[in-house]
């Protein structure tokens, strides 16, 4: 199974490079599957449906989401008959969407989990009970052939934490929210596919995705009143490539994808 999760997508100039790069990406890579994480998406501050629509017709799977899945309005009536998109598993109850889903890509089983970080970050459920509980009647290589985990979160050691946690459970933790790669993808002791952050699909001429302008000023202590927009100019796509065991559904091949933009170019191992 060889899979490409992609970080972030911030605003339009991330959203162009997603739907511009994917189709080749796919052919190049020969790619079974393709989740996005795609909370930011829409200037910024969440997704809609149009977005959505946009991913998936680029060649996009599944989207994935964080803290923003709700800052517009509309995707609250949306997201219940979209089984594409995800929202954190470990968030209120009773919030429309789902967190874990199983489902068939190219003749496997596939699951996708959703968790959103305790750490720095608003209230919610344990992320560790919340996964604890989605791979209760769940065996990789066994009931699902592949498992891939987006943990949106903000401490790092949360997620390595998680990484160990799952190690061996399933095929592959990436972290996404910080929307700045890190360089340490590996295969964990256990099989486990791992990467602390895959970075942003944006422009790196900015502060993670915005415009310089507004968040200079808040971190220079001026008192300002404009709202945050994300940056235009062209973004680099930033992601991890996984390649699995058909039988066990464990890691052979884990590497940092990054593409255009001004962020050194970076393409998984053959």
């Amino acid at each position: 199974m060889k899979c490409l999760f992609l970080g972030d997508v911030v605003g339009r100039a991330g959203r162009d490079a997603v739907i511009e790069k994917v189709p080749s990406l796919r052919e190049s890579l020969g790619l079974d599957m393709v989740v996005v994480n795609g909370e930011n998406a829409a200037g910024g501050f969440g997704i809609t449906e149009e977005i959505c629509q946009a991913f998936y017709g680029a060649g996009v799977d599944i989207v994935t989401g964080g803290n923003h899945s709700w800052d517009q309005q509309q995707v609250i009536g949306y997201i219940d008959g979209d089984t594409r998109l995800m929202r954190p598993l470990n968030i209120a109850p009773d919030a429309p969407g789902r967190g874990a889903q199983i489902y068939n890509l190219a003749g496997r089983k596939v699951m996708v989990i959703n968790l959103q970080g305790q750490v720095f970050m608003e209230p919610n459920d344990s992320p560790f009970r919340a996964v604890d509980k989605a791979l209760g009647n769940v065996r990789l290589g066994a009931t699902v052939n592949f498992i891939l985990v987006d943990f949106h979160a903000e401490a790092t050691s949360e997620k390595m934490a998680m990484g160990h946690f799952l190690d061996g459970r399933v095929s592959a933790v990436f972290g996404s929210h910080q929307q700045v790669p890190t360089a340490d993808s590996m295969i964990l002791n256990g099989g486990t596919a791992y990467q602390t952050d895959a970075g942003m699909c944006g422009d790196y001429d900015s502060v993670i995705g915005m415009d310089k302008g507004v968040p200079l000023d808040r971190f220079a202590g001026r008192v300002i009143r404009a709202r945050m927009t994300p940056a235009l100019g062209e973004a680099t796509l930033c992601g991890v490539f996984v390649e699995t065991d058909d039988t066990t559904g464990l890691a052979t091949t884990v590497a940092p994808v990054r593409q255009g933009g001004r962020l050194a170019p970076a393409w998984p191992v053959s």
